[in-house]
């Protein structure tokens, strides 16, 4: 079936990332594996190839084309060649709605510029230890000061993709008590200038997968965030928050999708090289089976991603709507992956090869942007049941 989520500009973006991917990324990665995480001046490089900016006003020095599509390509990509693109995802998917969506002109004009060039890094930090998915439950304070100029932020934050390299973190923190019939009043959203005084960046953790996306633990010890610096109203976060989870949840479906797609490439270029018993791996009739199997899924998580981009860009893509996206692109992509790493063989547990790393990095995605249980809370609600 021919693809017709994706028109002539798409598909000539996809070829200028191919090959900056086969210049600038491969001959590296391996590199960035091992240090688990990209170098700072990688991000410059993709604030100049247009990454940044895509759905950014031209005013601000996007190129402002509304919509995810472009996204999409840069995740497909990224995954047939078996490469990170560090936090770009933290940045662009998570980052920039929050800023389009409350930024004022007055804050637009000072953060966007960096923001499409790369000068200014941005992460999102919302779980702290302790609370995971409970946001209402968040320990984390900012008190504004006497005179109105800034707010006094103390607590912590852990799980902040992108938080070594962030240069602005968008942080939640209480500014009101929790009202007796609304545990999920008096959050508010910072954007946070990681120089500040007191501000610190402690462990960058050492996850399963992802190795090149780091993964930090963030600390405030009465760091002042000026007034101009908050985002939306006061007390306001929590509504914010939902109403990002869809195109977060999208991004992680159309994620999935792309890492089994590859899966399948992968293990069919290896099964066709790796000979058994004096005959290619491929000639076996179970290998035919098992990838046909594959292959069939992937075309369904396909279709299912490439109808909620829609939708999304069309501003229509409801909670569960996303949810099912999610959850079934992700089961999708835990089988599929699974399976192509089983006729890798032994070959297939080494990190040497691609299908080991995404065995690895697929894992998460079953968990993070709300776990596979959750996405079925959300689905049965929505159902009435």
């Amino acid at each position: 079936m021919r693809r017709t989520v994706f028109d002539e500009d798409h598909e000539t973006f996809r070829q200028t990332l191919r090959s900056f991917i086969k210049a600038e990324v491969l001959p590296v990665h391996d590199d960035w594996y091992a240090a688990g995480q990209v170098p700072r001046d990688f991000y410059y490089k993709l604030g100049e190839l247009g990454v940044f900016g895509m759905s950014v006003p031209e005013e601000f020095g996007g190129a402002g084309v509304h919509t995810h599509k472009f996204l999409a390509v840069l995740s497909e990509e990224a995954e047939r060649a078996g490469v990170l693109f560090g936090c770009t995802g933290a940045h662009v998917l998570l980052s920039l709605p929050y800023i389009k969506m409350l930024a004022t002109d007055e804050q637009k004009k000072r953060y966007l510029p960096k923001f499409v060039s790369g000068e200014e890094m941005w992460a999102l930090a919302m779980t702290e230890p302790g609370t995971g998915s409970d946001l209402a439950g968040m320990k984390t304070t900012a008190k504004l000061s006497e005179d109105g100029t800034h707010y006094v932020l103390n607590g912590a934050k852990t799980f902040i993709t992108g938080g070594v390299h962030a240069d602005r973190v968008i942080v939640c923190a209480r500014t009101s008590a929790p009202r007796e019939d609304d545990r999920r009043f008096g959050l508010s959203l910072f954007a946070v200038d990681t120089k500040s005084e007191g501000y610190s960046v402690g462990r960058k953790l050492d996850k399963l997968g992802l190795k090149t996306s780091d993964t930090a633990e963030l600390a405030f010890a009465d760091v002042k965030v000026p007034a101009e610096d908050l985002l939306g109203e006061e007390n306001r976060a929590f509504g914010y928050l939902g109403r990002n989870l869809a195109s977060e949840r999208w991004g992680i479906a159309h994620n999935a999708y792309a890492q089994a797609a590859a899966a399948v490439r992968f293990t069919q270029e290896y099964v066709e090289q790796r000979t058994v018993f004096g005959k290619r791996v491929a000639d076996f009739q179970n290998t035919g089976f098992e990838l046909a199997a594959c292959k069939a899924e992937v075309d369904a998580a396909e279709a299912v991603t490439d109808r909620a981009l829609e939708s999304l860009d069309r501003g229509e893509l409801t909670a569960a709507e996303a949810a099912s996206a999610k959850l079934f692109c992700t089961e999708v992509a835990h089988r599929v992956i699974d399976r192509c790493l089983q006729l890798h063989g032994g070959y297939g547990y080494i990190n040497e090869y691609p299908i080991a790393r995404l065995y690895a990095d697929n894992r998460v995605n079953r968990i993070y942007g709300g776990t596979s249980e959750v996405m079925k809370m959300i689905i049965a609600k929505d159902m009435g049941v």
